[in-house]
Parts: structure tokens; C-alpha cells; sequence
């Protein structure tokens, strides 16, 4: 694609903004999301709580739960996007959605026979994880066949809010249904939340275009390579995965003593804490809601740009918050808000500039190697920050985390992004996507 095809103001063409809640399609799409996002927060919650409270899992398990959930992406991840560059992402949406419904219903089963143990749980956590990498992979393929390139920030936002409103109800809910239904049986509403996401995703009647077939014939292992061509050798593209990666790296060193900050070094009790997340999914939630108009507003790159660089920014309130104790609940609430925010208007412009960047047979394999580069900052960045916090103490390593997050920002100040003020409406060729 040509400089001057991206970068001039797109003739109109559908979806505007507002279109998507005119279209029966996208609708079914985001209500199936929505249901099993939220039926994923009360899992996220719940499965700890059962290997902590029910089966008094060690440390080591509790480590080893997380990792079998998240382990996949790392494993399969590129593999998963080759498959989905192959197939019809539909049903491999619909079929992942039932899989992990049947997956989760291993838990209350084995609960009602008295069968439950940490094995099954790790069973349950890679099955899921790895139909979830599948999932991932699909519908970040799908989405710009079903609304088309001029609707991505639009879709992205709300699929994206969606997320945001599950983040903040989810755990809270859990606690109530916990009480009342005992944990296993909570699992089962997040199976039956991936059964009726699959039955929305069905009713879609859009119909997609023929799978690629050029790829027929060749090696796994060049068709994975293509997708990290793609996204190394063009200059959008990577500086979008360059930023993230720098960001998650720095957001996990940050999180990974942010806990003992509050509660060790402001004194910030279990309430308190509960507050600042809070209000974290509240600004995630406004931040989705408000990338697209910006992106509109502002051009798509320097909101993107602005966004990403004003993340590092806020989070300085949460080290300096130590300097005024009489303010620390406060200066952590603002900066728990405005960074999920200024994130989410980050995210969903990003991932609508990749989508609208990536040649269609592409999607699936571009979109899984920027899942396993970012993926694999968040192990690192943890470990990081735990380091550092013992060397030189949790205060510095939170200014270190900010400065890193701070300077994701210059990926994108030296690279064309900025200059994108529309986002592209006609797919590029493979050959062509600088």
C-alpha cells in the first residue's frame, strides 16, 4: 500500500460510528463476548480459590496453576495462528467455545463424585488456555471481515469495554455466587457462558471469504515465519508490537510489587487496595469507550502515540504517593484510573491499526506472533521487578517500571504511526504493508 493510500482521508464508507449497533451480526458477536468475559473473570477468581481453599495447594502448585494457563500462548501460539490462516475462523470459534464450556464442566462433575484435585484443575487450565490461544487468534481475524476496516475501533472499543465492565463486576460477583452456589458449581455458569457464546457466534450470518489456499504444500514452520516477517519487516507493525512488549514488560515489573507497595509502604488496607483495582476497571471502561471518538478526533496516530506515552506518565503518582502519605489513596486511585485508561485508548487503536495493516490471509498469524512477543514479556517483567524490588527496594523499582513504560513511547515516535491520521479501508497485499 502506498504512503499517500494510507495517509489521505478515506472516502465515506461503511460502518460509521454508531453503524455497529445497526448491524444484527456484530451484535451477536459482542453479546457472545460479553457473556464469556464475564464468565471468565468469576473462573479467574474461582480456580484459586478452590486449589487454595478446598485443596490446600502449596505455593508451588498455586504457581504452577497460573502457568498452565498461560503457557499455551508461548507453546502453540504461532502454530494456532497458521491453523486459523487456514481455516474458516468461525467455526473455529464456535468449536473452541464449546470445548472450553466442556473443559470447565470437568470441575463441578468431579466435585459431585468427590473426585476434585490439583491434577484436574491443571488439566482444566491448559485445555482452556489452549482453545483460548485458538480463540484469541480467530476472532482478531474475524472481526474485520464482519464490520470491515473503517469499523475496527468502533467494534474494538465496545468488544473491548465489554471486557473492561467483566473486569470490574466479575470478581465481585464471584464472592456473592461463591456463597451461594459453593465455588465448582460457580465454574459451571462459566461452561454454560461458552456454550451460549457459541450459539450467538452460530447465528452469524456474514459469510466469509474462501481460506487462503497459497500456503497449501508448505512447511509449518515457513508459513509461522511468514506472520514474524510480516510483522518484523514492516515498520507499523513493529513499532505496535515494540510498544506493547515494552509496556507489558514494564506493567508486570510494576505489578509485580505494586501489592507490597500499597500495602507495606502506604499502609493501604485490603479495602483500600479493593478501591484502587476498582477503580482501574472503571478507567479501562471509560478508555474504551472513548479510543474511537479520540482516534476520530485526533488522528489515529497521534492518539495512539499520546496515549501510550501519557500510561508511563501517570503511573509517576503511584512512587510519589510515598512523599505525601496523607494523599497516598488518593494519588493511587488517580493513577489506577487515568493509566487503565489512557491503556485501553492505547490498545483498542493499536490493535484496529494492526488489523486494518495486515493483509486478510495474514490475520491469524501476525495477530498470534504479536500475542507470543507480548505474552512473553509478562513472565520476564515480573521476574524483574521481584529482583529489583529486593535489590534496591519496591519505591525505586516502581520509578524504574514507569520510566520503562514512559519509553514504549519512542517505538512509535520513530515510526510512520504517527503520521497515520485514518486507519486504512482497502486490505493490503502481503508484499505491501508498510
Amino acid at each position: 500500500m502506498s504512503s499517500q493510500g494510507l495517509f489521505r482521508r478515506p472516502a465515506p464508507c461503511r460502518p460509521r460510528l454508531g453503524g455497529l449497533w445497526r448491524s444484527p451480526d456484530f451484535l451477536r458477536l459482542w453479546g457472545a463476548e460479553t457473556v464469556s468475559q464475564l464468565g471468565s473473570q468469576l473462573t479467574l477468581v474461582v480456580i484459586p480459590l478452590i486449589a487454595a481453599l478446598t485443596l490446600n495447594a502449596s505455593p508451588l502448585e498455586m504457581g504452577l496453576l497460573t502457568a498452565a494457563g498461560g503457557i499455551p500462548r508461548l507453546l502453540i501460539g504461532l502454530i494456532a495462528g497458521v491453523r486459523v490462516d487456514r481455516l474458516p475462523r468461525r467455526p473455529i470459534l464456535i468449536l473452541t467455545d464449546v470445548g472450553r464450556a466442556l473443559a470447565l464442566l470437568a470441575i463441578p462433575i468431579a466435585a459431585l463424585f468427590g473426585a476434585l484435585g490439583m491434577e484436574l484443575l491443571f488439566v482444566v487450565a491448559f485445555l482452556v488456555g489452549v482453545q483460548t490461544v485458538f480463540f484469541n487468534a480467530a476472532w482478531v481475524a474475524f472481526v474485520p471481515h464482519l464490520v470491515g476496516r473503517a469499523g475496527l475501533a468502533d467494534a474494538n472499543g465496545k468488544l473491548m469495554a465489554s471486557m473492561s465492565v467483566a473486569q470490574v463486576v466479575g470478581p465481585a460477583l464471584a464472592g456473592s455466587l461463591i456463597a451461594l452456589l459453593t465455588a465448582p458449581w460457580v465454574i459451571l455458569l462459566d461452561a454454560l457462558s461458552f456454550a451460549w457464546s457459541g450459539l450467538l457466534i452460530k447465528r452469524i450470518r456474514t459469510r466469509e471469504p474462501a481460506p487462503d489456499r497459497s500456503g497449501r504444500g508448505r512447511r509449518l514452520g515457513q508459513e509461522m515465519r511468514e506472520g514474524l516477517g510480516v510483522l518484523v519487516h514492516s515498520p507499523v507493525l513493529r513499532a505496535d508490537a515494540g510498544s506493547m512488549a515494552t509496556t507489558v514488560f514494564s506493567g508486570y515489573m510494576f505489578l509485580s510489587v505494586y501489592v507490597l507497595y500499597m500495602t507495606e509502604n502506604l499502609g493501604l488496607s485490603a479495602g483500600g487496595g479493593g478501591l484502587v483495582f476498582a477503580c482501574g476497571g472503571v478507567g479501562a471502561l471509560v478508555g474504551a469507550v472513548i479510543a474511537a471518538p479520540l482516534a476520530a478526533r485526533f488522528g489515529v496516530g497521534r492518539t495512539i502515540v499520546w496515549s501510550c506515552g501519557l500510561f508511563g506518565v501517570f503511573g509517576l503518582t503511584v512512587p510519589l504517593a510515598i512523599f505525601a502519605p496523607r494523599y497516598a489513596l488518593p494519588l493511587v486511585v488517580f493513577a489506577e484510573f487515568a493509566q487503565w485508561l489512557a491503556l485501553l485508548v492505547f490498545d483498542v487503536n493499536r490493535v484496529s491499526l494492526r488489523q486494518a495493516m495486515t493483509p486478510d490471509r495474514l490475520q491469524g498469524r501476525v495477530s498470534a506472533s504479536s500475542q507470543v512477543l507480548v505474552g512473553g514479556m509478562q513472565p520476564l517483567g515480573a521476574l524483574t521487578g521481584g529482583a529489583l524490588g529486593s535489590l534496591v527496594g519496591v519505591p525505586v523499582t516502581l520509578v524504574l517500571a514507569c520510566v520503562g513504560m514512559f519509553s514504549a513511547v519512542l517505538w512509535l515516535l520513530r515510526s510512520p504511526v504517527r503520521t497515520i491520521e485514518h486507519l486504512p479501508t482497502e486490505p493490503p497485499t502481503s508484499a505491501n504493508v508498510s
